[in-house]
C-alpha cells in the first residue's frame, strides 16, 4: 500500500507511519514541522522513520494549507490512500491563537479532500477529536450523538471538518472515515499534553495544575490503541452502498470514537504517576479551564462491531509505559 500521511512529525502521525513500515507499506509523510511545540522532538520522530523505512518513507517539509505549494510538492509522487491527521491541535491554545485553527484545520483539511477527489484516492482517514462532543452529558458519548454545541473553537474546527466530509462523500463518492480521538498518550507523545507536564513537573519538584479541583475525568486511549483502529479504518474504506453508517450517513462516510471505553479519574493517573516516578506531586487545584469538559467517555460499539476494534492497554500499563519511554528519551 502507498499511503499519504499527514501530521507525520506529530505524536500520532509518527506513531502510524512506524507502523506502517513495520508491516512493508510505502509512506509519503507531510509536515511543516511548526514549533507548536519543540521542534526537536518532531525531529527526532522524522530522524527515526526515515532510518526505519529507507527508500519507502518520502518525508515532504511542507504546510499542507499552501495548497499550491502541496499540489506542486505531490508531483510526481504515487499514492492510494490518505490519512491526515495534520492539525492545529489543542483546546486552550485554540482561544489564544484562533487563526491558526483558521488555516490549519479547515483549510488545510480543504486541500486534502481536495488532492483525495482528484487523484481518485481508495480511501481518506482524517483526524476529528472527541472535543466535538462539547458539554455532553450523556455519558458514554457515541457517534450517534449530536455535536452542534462546541465549547471550544478546536472542537468547532473538528466538526467543520466532518461536515465538508459529508460533502465529498455526497458529490465525489470519495471514501471517508472521521476519527473522533479520546486523550491520546504514550511514548513519544507531546509536551503539551497533561501526561507529559505531569511528569515534567513532579520530576523538577514542582506543583502539578489540576483543573476543576481535580473533579476531572478522561477516557484515556494508549497511543498502539489509536493506531490499530487507524490502520483499521485505513485498510477498509467506508462502502458506497446506501446504507446508513456509524455517525448516520448513507454516502461514504463514517464516524467513529477510538477510545479506551474507560473513563478514569485524572488523579488515579496521578497516582500511577506517583508511583512510578517515585515523588509525591505537589496538587494546585484550579478551577474548569475555558473550553474545557470535565469528562470523556467513548462509546466504541460501531468501530468495534464493523471493524472488530478492542483496546487493550489500560492506565495500569500504559502510564508506566510513557515514564519509561520519558526517561530513556531524556537521558
Amino acid at each position: 500500500m502507498k499511503v499519504l500521511v499527514t501530521g507525520a512529525a506529530g505524536f500520532i502521525g509518527y506513531s502510524l507511519i512506524a507502523r506502517l513500515l513495520a508491516r512493508g507499506d510505502t509512506v509519503i509523510g507531510v509536515d511543516m514541522v511548526n514549533a507548536y511545540y519543540d521542534v526537536r522532538l518532531k525531529e527526532a520522530r522524522i530522524g527515526r522513520l526515515k532510518e526505519a523505512g529507507g527508500n519507502r518513507f518520502t518525508f515532504l517539509r511542507q504546510d499542507f494549507s499552501d495548497y499550491a505549494g502541496l499540489v506542486e510538492s505531490l508531483k510526481g509522487l504515487e499514492f492510494d490512500r490518505i490519512v491526515h491527521l495534520g492539525a492545529q491541535a489543542g483546546v486552550r491554545y485554540s482561544i489564544e491563537n484562533p487563526h491558526a485553527y483558521l488555516s490549519s484545520n479547515l483549510a488545510g483539511h480543504l486541500n486534502l479532500l481536495e488532492i483525495g477527489r482528484h487523484r481518485g484516492v481508495e480511501n481518506m482517514v482524517y483526524a476529528s477529536s472527541s472535543s466535538v462532543y462539547g458539554g455532553n452529558t450523556k455519558l458514554p458519548f457515541s457517534v450517534d450523538d449530536r455535536v452542534d454545541q462546541p465549547i471550544s473553537l478546536y472542537a468547532a474546527t473538528k466538526k467543520a471538518d466532518e461536515l465538508m466530509s459529508e460533502t465529498y462523500a455526497h458529490l465525489y463518492r470519495l471514501p471517508l472515515t472521521g476519527l473522533r480521538f479520546f486523550t491520546v498518550y504514550g511514548p513519544w507523545g507531546r509536551p503539551d499534553m497533561m501526561m507529559w507536564i505531569f511528569t515534567k513537573k513532579i520530576l523538577a519538584g514542582e506543583p502539578i495544575p489540576v483543573f476543576n479541583h481535580g473533579d476531572m475525568y478522561r477516557d484515556f486511549t494508549y497511543i498502539d490503541d489509536i493506531i490499530s483502529g487507524v490502520m483499521a479504518t485505513l485498510d477498509t474504506p467506508a462502502p458506497d452502498d446506501g446504507l446508513v453508517k456509524a455517525g448516520g450517513s448513507t454516502k461514504p462516510h463514517r464516524l467513529y470514537n477510538i477510545g479506551n471505553h474507560k473513563s478514569e479519574h485524572l488523579m488515579k493517573v496521578v497516582e500511577i504517576l506517583e508511583s512510578e516516578l517515585g515523588k509525591k506531586a505537589e496538587v494546585e487545584l484550579l478551577p474548569m479551564q475555558p473550553g474545557d469538559a470535565r469528562q470523556s467517555f467513548a462509546d466504541i460499539e460501531a468501530i468495534s462491531s464493523d471493524l472488530g476494534y478492542q483496546p487493550t492497554t489500560s492506565i495500569d500499563v500504559g502510564v508506566p509505559n510513557f515514564v519509561r519511554w520519558y526517561r530513556e528519551y531524556h537521558g
